[in-house]
């Protein structure tokens, strides 16, 4: 390719100079345009120069008439790269002279653009033989006048190509209000490399983004395949995902494939996703290890109620039935373990016998609580609850086993009760009064050992639960339930449910409120 160049010419040389700006250049001779900033930083540097021009001033040091060459853009990676590695002796004289010499006359108002511009010369390949200006006009004032090949650019650019078509000759084109000076000289530039995949390793995924944006608007197919190919093998992190996605389907042609960037966020395959989510439930269901189980419970509960906000209902709908699935399969399973550990001869069974029995109920039984959490994160735990009621024969054996592998069973029925009194499932009256029909008493056996040996048991967050429970019932019901619960209490104390707020809005139901109504229809019939 050959050697690229920073040049200064004059847009119009009657009112104005164009102002030298250093260009970064690769052992190849790929130059590399300065960012927006250090074209907004150029720019305040001539009106500085301007307002002081002609004023005494101290004598310039050497080191002040050099120009800097510009930083890269700030999205570029922190990996060192070749840019600036060399430049030729003719380019560093004319960057050595660059600051002494320009002068910053701004151009007359022409078309409603700003009175002041700020422009910049750049040219591409051999300028001798250039035969075409290319004048962006952008932001704040920044004007960039190309020198380019009208051979280069009818080639790589459908854009150009019938720009240069409709009339001949053409020796300059403008372009206003580009909204990206920096990325489209850029994009320009990179019509003259004869790998531009291999130019894109060094940028980041927002450069990119930026670069097939302005490869598109051109029509510079060659630019856009190689962004595409980058996107497909590049890592995307955080917000990238979203940016990609959204750019590449916001292709214009479909003629570019942009499939094997998309199939990285969606799968041709015809396996159902609720048939990959059934799977994934089953496995972490059936994991025998209990780190591994307990974090990917955690991290698939965050998933689902992260999720559950943006389901369709259709899906929604299938992820509840194959929870519902998993539900039936764990009770099944657990009346079988009961069934079998309250048998006779298995109290004769040595022990090591009966504690795989044991361990296996209270595996099922923490199962079926995460399912049950699941659920009612996505208030979709009624029909659970319809179940868990329905349950006599498995609450009937309940007391018959040791409280140590039977207390996980209770904080299903706790959970439940939670779910209740927060507003999280609205069972029918009837499920409620069957809930505390079967499960009251057996979570009241237990409450002892779930206040000292249950971890992440929430004793005033259960009784709250449990009383807010009971007082959704009819008056009748809540008596006979708070009285039988009061005898309870009254023999063992703590390790009983204190039900007592439960009990006062009770009493003032039942012996308060009628008297007060009563009065209160006395004196409006006195009033009358």
């Amino acid at each position: 390719m050959a050697e690229l160049k920073a040049a200064t010419a004059t847009l119009d040389a009657r009112t104005t100079k164009i102002r030298n700006v250093p260009i970064a250049v690769t052992p190849e001779g790929f130059w590399c345009c300065p960012s927006q900033a250090v074209l907004q930083k150029t720019a305040k540097n001539q009106n500085q120069q301007a307002k002081t021009k002609g004023g005494a001033s101290p004598p310039a040091s050497k080191a002040s008439s050099i120009q800097r060459a510009p930083t890269i853009s700030s999205e570029r990676r922190t990996h060192s790269t070749p840019t600036r590695s060399k430049i030729n002796s003719e380019e560093q004289r004319c960057l050595s002279g660059s600051g002494e010499n320009a002068t910053t006359n701004p151009p007359k108002a022409v078309n409603e653009r700003p009175q002041k511009q700020h422009k910049i010369s750049v040219g591409f390949g051999q300028l001798e033989m250039s035969d075409l200006k290319v004048v962006l006009y952008g932001k704040d004032g920044v004007a960039v006048k190309m020198s380019v090949h009208k051979n280069i650019l009818a080639e790589n650019s459908t854009f150009f190509a019938d720009k240069l078509s409709r009339q001949s000759p053409v020796s300059s084109i403008e372009v206003t209000d580009c909204e990206d000076v920096e990325i489209y000289v850029e994009t320009v530039g990179l019509m003259y490399c004869s790998d531009v995949k291999q130019r894109l390793i060094k940028q980041t995924v927002p450069r990119v983004l930026r670069i097939l944006k302005v490869a598109e608007l051109l029509g510079f197919r060659a630019c856009v395949i190689s962004c595409l190919d980058y996107l497909e093998a590049v890592p995307w992190v955080g917000e990238e995902e979203e940016n990609v996605v959204s750019s590449v389907r916001n292709l214009q042609s479909e003629n570019y494939g942009v499939s094997p960037v998309l199939k990285r966020v969606a799968s041709d395959l015809t396996t159902p996703p609720n048939d990959t989510f059934s799977h994934i439930i089953e496995l972490v269901l059936r994991s025998n290890e209990d780190r591994g189980r307990r974090e990917m419970k955690s991290l698939v509960q965050k998933l689902l109620k992260e999720n559950s906000t943006t389901c369709t209902s259709g899906s929604s709908d299938l992820c509840a039935e194959t929870i519902y699935r998993s539900c039936q399969n764990c009770l099944e399973s657990l009346l079988t373990l009961f069934q079998q550990a309250t048998d006779i001869d298995f109290a004769e069974q040595p022990l090591n016998i009966k504690e795989p029995v044991f361990r296996q109920i209270a595996f099922e039984a923490d199962n079926l609580l995460w399912l049950a959490e699941i659920l009612a994160d996505r208030n979709a735990a009624d029909e659970f609850a319809v179940m868990w009621a329905s349950q006599r024969d498995l609450a009937g054996l309940h007391s018959k086993l040791p409280v140590k592998s039977r207390h996980l069973v209770s904080c299903v029925t706790a959970r439940l009760f939670v779910a209740i009194g927060k507003g999280e499932m609205l069972p029918s009256k009837d499920t409620r009064r069957l809930l505390l029909d079967n499960w009251l008493q057996p979570l009241m056996d237990d409450y002892n050992w779930l206040q000292h040996g249950c971890r992440s048991f929430d004793r005033k967050v259960v009784e709250e639960g449990i009383g807010r429970t009971i007082l959704t019932l009819p008056l009748e019901d809540q008596q006979t339930i708070l009285l039988s619960w009061l005898g309870s209490f009254l023999k063992v104390g703590d390790s009983c449910p204190n039900l007592q707020k439960a009990f006062e809005v009770w009493w003032r139901r039942t012996f308060i409120r009628p008297y007060a109504e009563q009065q209160g229809n006395r004196s409006q019939s006195g009033q009358s």
